[in-house]
């Protein structure tokens, strides 16, 4: 980033922060403090992390805000802990236990049975303390006022879900629960909970989340992220705003001449490429965001406008 840009720019300071969430902390907690540990508004988050959950949380600063609704983090790992033999209403550890069951009996061939059908292109109906809404509320809200609530089943694809260990836990009344560490990539929009409701329902004994980490969002890892303790020793973003489009989206090379061309809202000639993608100029800054429709390759964000280059 250049020294002769004005903080007015937006683009001092602008980028991507990859915090790694503390349990306890709401989305909107985490972007409010990071707020006062980088001195600045303009802090905005790339989708959210129910409290309870622990790890990637993508946050944009400054002008980078702008990026957030452009990248594609279709796909999410997790590492997570599922009990087998109990069932709450919220389908994790927060909720209230609404059923126990012996799950000592099950074998692990069982398990990785109902395992391999919850994986692949699968139907999901979403934990009911979800923020999918309904008739205008968010289905989490509609809940805790007391209300029933019914969510429809969606596509969802959980390319991987497998189970790392098993662990026999003593449970009520002499029998035992079942702790499943498990890895789980999947598609956004695929709720762990869930996975871990049907994994109890299909072996008859109940099932719910008691641990949740999220190690990726898109390309973004935990290798990126630093906890709000590491952020305030350091208050900088994870990635400036031309790391941030360079590691998130395609790049394509242009000249000192395209560059101009680009950052006062001019198109350029298309190279054949389907999806968004950096165009990045000889001095390896991020220009602008560009997406090809027929015959021209159009911003759908301007990073440096003439105006502030």
């Amino acid at each position: 980033m250049s020294k002769s840009e004005k903080p007015s720019s937006g683009l001092v300071g602008a980028g991507l922060l990859i915090v790694d969430k503390d349990a306890g902390l709401t989305s909107h907690d985490v972007v409010a403090k990071c707020r006062k540990l980088l001195g600045t508004r303009k802090v905005g988050h790339a989708g959210t992390l129910d409290p309870m959950a622990t790890g990637v949380l993508v946050l944009g600063v400054e002008r980078a805000t702008k990026l957030l609704g452009l990248l594609a983090l279709t796909t999410k790992s997790y590492r997570a802990t599922i009990r087998l033999g109990q069932s709450t209403s919220t389908d994790d550890a927060e909720g209230e236990v609404r059923s126990t069951a012996d799950a000592a009996p099950i074998t692990d061939e069982e398990i990785a049975a109902e395992v391999e059908r919850l994986t692949g292109d699968i139907q999901q109906v979403p934990a009911s303390v979800s923020a999918i809404k309904v008739d205008g509320q968010r289905a989490h809200a509609l809940i805790r006022a007391g209300e029933e609530v019914t969510l429809a089943a969606r596509p969802v694809t959980v390319s991987r879900f497998e189970v790392l260990a098993r662990r026999d836990v003593p449970g009520v009344g002499g029998g035992a629960y079942v702790d499943l560490d498990v890895d789980v990539d999947c598609s956004s929009g695929t709720y762990i909970r869930a996975l871990a409701r049907d994994l109890g329902a299909a072996l008859g004994v109940g099932g719910h989340l008691t641990a949740l980490r999220r190690t990726k969002v898109g390309p973004f890892t935990l290798e990126h992220s630093r906890t709000l303790e590491q952020l305030a020793d350091d208050p900088a973003v994870s990635l400036d705003i031309d790391q941030a489009a360079q590691t998130a989206f395609p790049h394509r090379q242009i000249n000192a001449a395209e560059a101009e061309a680009i950052s006062q809202g001019r198109w350029l000639e298309p190279i054949g490429l389907k999806e968004i993608y950096a165009a990045i100029d000889p001095s390896g800054h991020t220009i602008a965001l560009i997406q090809e429709r027929g015959k021209r390759a159009s911003s759908v964000m301007v990073v440096r406008p003439a105006t502030l280059r």
